[in-house]
């Protein structure tokens, strides 16, 4: 411990110090005592110092300003030598129960150990003389056996004194005292008569007992008379009654006491009241009955419990209140009992001395008492006495610091004598309260007892003063670990003993050294506090102490943790019943921490249920009952520290079922409903629904009536006549809609004319001559009455006659006959029953039945417009003859046969198209050129089709023909190979010829010149010669007719390579192996590659082409070629020669199979520069380039100058004829290959495909079809034979320019024909 300036101040002060006092060095004769103006000042000076300290005494108070030790922590090891001190001892007053042993408590301690020894009212025990006292072995306690004895004999006063060489202790005076439980005086009670309405008191007075009895009041049957405002018990236990009444009269009033040392229960005698009620008492105003007149007085001892009471009669029974006049009552220390009629204040100190009021108060007045209060103390303590440990030489200051009311005198003792019979000793100086031990000496150790009483009471203190010389010893055990979360407080730990006191110092590390400030704290005791711990404040801390006799450490560590903090807070939940509630609780802690998590239910343990499962970061409740509605909360525990989350479960369930409906506000047609909502179940009614039965005409249907909100609980129902009403009441929360309520009682309305009649009415008809009247009838409900009818009337409309009438029952229809073919009719259905007729009828048109038409459409007539495209026309029929609702003309068209001769005759199929409405003409689309097509029409109704005109029949013209049927590349050669194609499928006119275009492709893609070749219409085959060895090439192909050159198809082809051929050899007679094997091996070459082509006759997949550099040693290097029959090696160099093998491999087959050897050897390139500029191709293609701008020029002047566009005409222009498929000719280009002249355009990959290119080739697709223009699919024309729908198809992308007939018709006034 570090020395440290201390203030001392008298008990008369406050806040002073608590401890004894060393001076080391201090001569007391250097203190000099002065008294000057009633104060008192004590100066020490001392020649070693160069400083002074004063102690001003201010009326009886001293201030000490020394360097003084904090004994109050010190503990004196025990293994080190020390006067006693007692640990143990009974209580000042023990009251002892005479049926068991006399048992008094003296422990003590000391090294060596103490002896003990007993005095009993002021003279020496001799323990050992009596047979019937043990005393412990190793301690003073006493037991003393009575079970034989009077136990009176050993009441007395008792002082236990422990001893060694080193001092005396003594403990308290302990005053032993038999329990005490005298019976109940012999009297006689006389019976109490009491006029009704009086006060009275019923006394018990019950014998003194020790400790005093607990006092109640019961009947004959053991049971507690019952207590309340107007009848209670004092503190005294008597029974107190503000006014009496009959039902007091009883003759059982017994009071009982139990002593609680000795559990028995002694009771008085009955006492017997009897109320007279002949004169009842009236009512008055308060008086009080406890205490008497208008104040009183109560002195209470400090610490102890403040009971005041007052008890007022009256009538009515008064309230009682209180107050504390001017002050308040301590409200967190006073309580109310006996319904307030006693008033307790806990642990009173002097402020609660003072004048307490209560007021009883009725409706007749106000009666007060005051009761005066004051406070006295028996000693307590401000500074009890500590042991002091002194070194030689040292000076120290012993203080018995104490206050009370009165006050209290202090008397000092040494080793149990008292100081003034106490041998003589000059370092020792006794000022009241303070007793000053100067320059001490080795075997001076005393124990000295301090005693402060006055008259209520005494205190009595032991302090030894133990002389030492010890090198300082760290008590801690070493090696501590502390863990501490981040951002809390942490205490390290170094209490030390020494003597004189040690100093300590803390290190971190073993390197740095910790000084008081902000982050740290030293306290006297040696504890390092940090005040917020933080990571950086973990580590290896050592803590050295230190005197004039030696030095000594001690290592501990620090450890600061990451908090258990709960990441996300509990969500409330709201669930159904029977459904599943899941709680999350996702935790983050520090990893070297084990947590635990903890559930609980409204702060209590889960239930043992297995529904409900515990996760490791989870709660599931499984069906969710009423009963697991509360507050969750997940507590996360470490050792160290803890989080925890709660959140609400609310289950919501359907509302139960309405109750208690009630009719009222009864009318002809309406009523009041009302109901009592059900339990809504946690979750809000959002309405009610009101259902009714009809019991006269649909009993056991409930059908809805109305709804009203939630919050509503009656409903104001319209009702209809003639119906039995029964209703129910169904409530809808979130969850659902709650069963129904019962029915209520059954409510009858009188019945009434209609209020409607049917619906639906309508007129058709089915046969001729006739008219089906029908309506949907009225319901049960809707009939408002007993004999409903309809009463059905027509006539013919616009016609002057009559309506026709008649009565209908039970049915929904009437059927008219005798009526004209297709006429139109005024219906009306009115409904009527026993109470009158319902509003007059709407009136509605009908029409008689159709019949088929009479005549056919005349003048039948054709306008062609093109190969694909005609419109008929006709003339329309009259309107009477077509005997119904029009509904429009039926066109039936068929192709009989083309115009070829050697074309083959096929059967056609018949095709209709419907032009809706009342139309003239109508177009034909979907035509084949060049054929022969008969049509006629006919005209529609809701009946039928009628007659068909004359049949006519026209031709179309000739179109553009279809694609070739095939094209075939055959017998391919070196230089050569041949073309054979067939004829179109569809000729569409007479074929004149064939265009054939070809152009070669190398191996990156890039295309040819172009050249082209004519063939009449029976030429199919071509031989090419001329041709590139080991060259591809494409081909395209189409036929032409007068009307211009059909889609192309397109083929490719190779010729065949430059080759070596190479034959794997067998040896004479032995047969070929089985699996791979290889034929004819063809090789060709360029300036930097050669391409290899083989036949190849095996099953395997690996196959690969393998070569080396003739006469290198290098590895042969492989191209995986797999399912190729040839493949082109690149990256070969100029002039060598190379080796070339073909290998197949099969991983299932061990063997391998290879092609012999073949050499290759590529030629050697010599420079050349070429000049661009004078290359032929070049120069063509500027020249091609600078024709097609001109070209596209044209073009764009020639569109600007067909004049504005007009969205049908936009349309039309995105309609092409497929007659007119113009062929892409000027630029020489087909597809996905370009030009090997132009070096402007970007390269594309060649594709093997021998299908037709989309870029390059359409097939023949016509814009024209029936679900454009006819019925049978989205197309429609309007009554005046216009195309309602888009007359439009897929754009051609590509538009091919060739050879085009003057005679083809412009697609734009193919569309402009339709108008």
């Amino acid at each position: 411990m570090h020395h440290q300036p201390c203030l001392l101040v008298d008990w008369g002060g406050h806040g002073e110090c608590a401890w004894g006092y060393a001076l080391p060095g201090v001569d007391p004769d250097a203190f000099t005592l002065l008294t000057t103006l009633g104060k008192k000042v004590l100066t020490m000076m001392h020649p070693t110092m160069d400083r002074n300290w004063k102690w001003v005494l201010n009326f009886r108070a001293v201030i000490l300003m020394l360097l003084c030790h904090m004994t109050s922590a010190l503990e004196v090891p025990l293994d080190l030598p020390q006067p006693p001190t007692i640990t143990l001892q009974t209580p000042k007053d023990y009251i002892f129960d005479p049926r068991e042993n006399i048992v008094i408590h003296c422990e003590a301690k000391g090294k060596p150990k103490p002896s003990f020894s007993w005095t009993r009212n002021g003279t020496h025990f001799d323990v050992e003389k009596d047979s019937k006292v043990l005393m412990k072995p190793g301690s003073g306690t006493l037991i003393i056996d009575i079970s034989e004895e009077k136990a009176e004999a050993y009441e007395g006063t008792y002082q236990c004194t422990a001893h060694n060489e080193h001092g005396t202790a003594i403990s308290n005076n302990i005053v032993i005292r038999q329990s005490r439980s005298p019976l109940w005086s012999k009297e006689r009670n006389e019976a109490i008569t009491v006029q009704m309405g009086l006060s009275l008191v019923l006394q018990c007075r019950p014998p003194a007992g020790l400790p005093p009895p607990v006092i109640f009041w019961m009947d004959n049957n053991f049971q507690r008379l019952p207590l309340d405002k107007r009848v209670s018990q004092a503190l005294n236990g008597d029974l107190y009654f503000s006014s009496v009444l009959p039902e007091d009269t009883r003759s059982d009033y017994i009071c009982y006491a139990r002593f609680p040392h000795t559990q028995t229960i002694q009771q008085k005698q009955p006492i017997s009241v009897t109320v007279l009620t002949n004169s009842p008492e009236g009512e008055r105003r308060p008086g009080f009955m406890l205490p008497l007149g208008p104040t009183s007085t109560k002195m209470v001892l400090r610490g102890e419990t403040l009971e005041l009471e007052c008890i007022a009669e009256g009538l009515p029974t008064p309230e009682i209140s209180w107050q504390k006049d001017g002050g308040e009552l301590p409200s967190s220390r006073v309580y109310f009992h006996n319904f307030k009629k006693t008033l307790k204040i806990s642990n009173v100190n002097e402020d609660d001395a003072g004048d307490y009021r209560c007021t009883a108060t009725n409706n007749m007045g106000t009666a007060q008492h005051v009761i005066k209060v004051t406070v006295k103390a028996a000693p307590f303590w401000v500074s009890a006495p500590r042991n002091l440990i002194l070194a030689p030489n040292e000076t120290g200051i012993l203080t018995c610091r104490v206050n009370g009311e009165p006050k209290p005198k202090i008397t000092w003792f040494v080793n149990g004598v008292p100081i003034e019979n106490a041998p003589e000793d000059h370092t020792r100086k006794v000022e009241d309260d303070t007793m000053i031990l100067s320059s001490v000496q080795s075997g001076s150790s005393a124990v000295y007892q301090c005693n402060a009483s006055n008259e209520f009471g005494y205190l009595m203190a032991n302090a030894f003063v133990n002389v030492l010389a010890q090198p300082p010893r760290v008590l801690t055990p070493p090696n501590q670990v502390y863990q501490v979360i981040t951002n809390n407080s942490a205490l390290l730990h170094c209490s030390s003993f020494g003597s004189p006191i040690p100093t300590i110092t803390w290190f971190k590390d073993s390197q740095t050294s910790i000084k008081n400030g902000d982050l740290y704290v030293i306290h006297e005791n040696g504890t390092l506090e940090i005040h917020v711990a933080q990571p950086l404040n973990s580590g290896n801390y050592t803590c050295i102490a230190t005197n004039n006799l030696g030095i000594t450490e001690n290592h501990v560590y620090l450890e600061v943790k990451e908090p258990t903090r709960i990441l996300k807070q509990l969500e409330y939940k709201v669930v159904q019943r029977g459904m599943n509630a899941v709680f999350e609780c996702k935790v983050k802690h520090d990893p070297s921490l084990i947590p635990t998590m903890t559930w609980l239910k409204d702060n209590g343990e889960l239930p043992d249920d297995e529904r409900f499962e515990v996760g490791t970061d989870s709660l599931t409740i499984k069906d969710v009952t009423d009963e697991d509605e509360a507050t969750y909360t997940c507590i996360m525990n470490t050792t160290l520290d803890q989080d925890s989350a709660s959140a609400m479960l609310t289950v919501i369930e359907k509302p139960d079922p309405p109750t208690d409906l009630e009719l009222t506000d009864q009318k002809e047609r309406s009523v009041q409903l009302t109901w009592i909502p059900g339990d809504e179940h946690n979750s809000p009614i959002q309405k009610f629904i009101i259902q009714y039965e009809d019991l006269l005409h649909q009993p056991g249907v409930w059908i809805n009536l109305t709804e009203v909100p939630g919050t509503s609980t009656t409903a104001q129902l319209n009702l209809s006549p003639y119906v039995y009403y029964s209703f129910r009441v169904l409530a809808l929360n979130q969850v659902g809609y709650s069963q129904p309520s019962l029915p209520s009682h059954q409510y009858r309305t009188n019945p009434a004319a209609p209020d409607e009649n049917p619906s639906g009415v309508r007129g058709v008809g089915t046969e001729p001559g006739t008219l089906v009247i029908s309506w949907t009838p009225l319901t049960g409900f809707q009939s408002n009455g007993p004999g409903l009818q309809y009463v059905v009337q027509w006539r013919q409309k616009d016609v002057e006659e009559a309506w026709s009438s008649k009565n209908v029952v039970n049915a929904s229809q009437f059927v008219v006959t005798g009526t004209p073919t297709f006429v139109p009719y005024e219906i009306k259905v009115q409904a009527s029953n026993d109470y009158g007729s319902g509003p007059e009828a709407e009136v509605v048109t009908g029409y008689s039945a159709e019949d088929l038409p009479l005549s056919a459409p005349d003048s039948v007539q054709i306008i062609v417009h093109n190969g694909t495209l005609a419109e008929v026309h006709w003339e329309p029929v009259l309107s009477n003859s077509v005997r119904g609702k029009l509904k429009g003309y039926k066109v039936y068209y068929r192709r009989e046969r083309g115009l070829l001769e050697a074309e083959e005759e096929t059967d056609q199929k018949e095709q209709v198209l419907l032009f809706s409405g009342n139309h003239s003409k109508g177009r034909l689309p979907g035509l084949q050129p060049y054929s022969l097509y008969s049509v006629f029409v006919t005209v529609l109704n809701s009946k039928g089709e009628g007659l068909p005109s004359p049949s006519k029949t026209f031709e179309t013209p000739e179109g553009v023909p279809g694609p070739p049927s095939f094209l075939n590349v055959i017998h391919p050669s070196l230089d050569s190979l041949t073309l054979v194609w067939g004829p179109p499928l569809n000729h569409n006119g007479r074929l004149i010829g064939y265009t054939l275009k070809y152009q070669p492709v190398n191996s990156t893609s890039e295309l040819g010149p172009v050249k082209i070749m004519t063939f009449l219409a029976n030429e199919t085959t071509i031989n090419l010669g001329n041709l590139n060895s080991n060259m591809l090439y494409k081909f395209y192909l189409n036929a032409k007719t007068i009307k211009g050159s059909g889609p192309m198809v397109t083929e490719e082809a190779f010729t065949v390579m430059n080759t070596t051929h190479t034959r794997p050899t067998l040896e004479t007679g032995k047969v070929p192996p089985v699996g791979p094997a290889f034929g004819t091996v063809n090789t060709s070459v360029s300036e930097d590659s050669a391409v290899i082509s083989w036949e190849y006759f095996g099953h395997h997949k690996n196959v690969y082409v393998e070569y080396i550099v003739e006469n290198s040693k290098e590895d042969w290097k492989k191209e995986l070629v797999n399912s190729s029959h040839s493949h082109m090696v690149k990256g070969l160099k100029p002039g060598a020669s190379y080796r070339v093998r073909v290998v197949a491999r099969d991983p299932a087959d061990p063997t391998v199979h290879s092609t012999d050897e073949v050499l290759v050897s590529v030629p050697a390139v010599p420079s050349r520069q070429v000049d661009i500029a004078t290359q032929g191709w070049f120069i063509g293609l500027m020249c091609a380039m600078a024709l097609l701008i001109l070209v596209l020029l044209i073009v764009c002047f020639i569109k600007r100058n067909k004049g504005g566009k007009y969205p049908v005409k936009e349309k039309e222009d995105a309609h092409q004829d497929p007659e007119i498929q113009p062929m892409k000719e000027d630029d020489g280009t087909f597809g996905e290959y370009r030009s090997m002249e132009s070096d402007t355009e970007d390269h594309k990959p060649l594709k093997g495909s021998r299908t037709p290119s989309n870029g390059t080739v359409r097939r023949d697709e016509s814009d024209d079809s029936l679900v454009d223009y006819g019925e049978g699919g989205d197309g429609q024309f309007n009554e005046d034979g216009s195309f309602i729908g888009q007359y439009s198809g897929k754009k051609e992308k590509d538009t091919h320019e060739g050879n085009e007939s003057s005679e083809a018709p412009s697609p734009v006034n193919a569309m402009n024909s339709f108008v």
